[in-house]
């Protein structure tokens, strides 16, 4: 099925629905070495994981593993998981979502499309009070297809999430909805310090949006002037992704 842009888009029917709890801490996706070394270079199954001693070590926090199993929920399909023991005890991480299923795979990895795509989901995930909330993930993968029941159940549009977290320095960013002035769910009270930096209001920075409520192709900055003729033009440096998660609520 063809996809087009904007409110004719056809939207895909599918019979599961993209409806996930999400209860990652700032601390577990800001503050462990998992994200910064060597894991997205490596299959994400139990051998790699166990054979990359920096990998192993990290998975003695905590928090580290809080992480993985997140990132294996995004990145891995429904039905697949692992066990990864830790000193005396034994873990199971599960797939859920299958956005990124190749990273799965014997000699898999995870290139920039598939670190933007399972960072945007972690992104989607965070909650700032650490408070299990059900949220319809949505965007231009059809990991994340939705039914017309979810669509009308979770209709409270959030923000968008996109970056990618697996780079030197994090790179993390949301759009607001329309209408909207802060993510509580993610940033608390306030947008000051929040996990994300907030960078305007979607239909500003990205495109959209598309039949099911989702922006793409997001800019990390807003515009920098709008011109009478509507061209925007952007602040230097500016990047896109084209890979992002909007978030509707019930």
């Amino acid at each position: 099925m063809s996809e087009l842009e904007g409110d004719d888009e056809v939207v895909a029917e599918v019979q599961q629905e993209v409806v996930v709890h999400n209860a990652l801490t700032r601390n577990a996706l800001t503050r462990n070495a998992l994200t910064r070394n060597a894991l997205t270079r490596n299959a994400l199954t139990r051998n790699a994981l166990m054979g990359n001693s920096f990998t192993k070590e990290a998975l003695q926090d905590s928090e580290s593993r809080e992480l993985l199993s997140f990132i294996v929920s995004c990145a891995l399909p429904e039905g697949e998981s692992f066990d990864v023991d830790v000193g005396r005890k034994s873990y199971t991480f599960s797939g859920e979502l299958g956005l990124a299923p190749e990273w799965g795979k014997q000699r898999g990895s995870c290139d920039e499309t598939c670190q933007e795509w399972v960072s945007a989901c972690l992104l989607a995930r965070v909650n700032y009070w650490g408070e299990h909330v059900t949220i319809s993930l949505r965007g231009q993968n059809d990991a994340l297809s939705s039914t017309k029941r979810e669509r009308e159940k979770y209709d409270v549009p959030e923000a968008t999430y996109f970056g990618n977290v697996f780079q030197d320095t994090q790179r993390r960013f949301a759009c607001l909805a329309p209408k909207k002035r802060s993510i509580p769910r993610v940033c608390g009270n306030s947008l000051n310090d929040c996990v994300v930096e907030v960078v305007g209001n979607c239909g500003d920075v990205c495109d959209g949006p598309r039949g099911d409520g989702s922006f793409l192709n997001c800019r990390d900055r807003e515009p920098l002037v709008q011109l009478p003729c509507g061209t925007r033009i952007f602040l230097p440096r500016t990047d896109r992704y084209k890979s992002s998660v909007t978030v509707f609520l019930e």
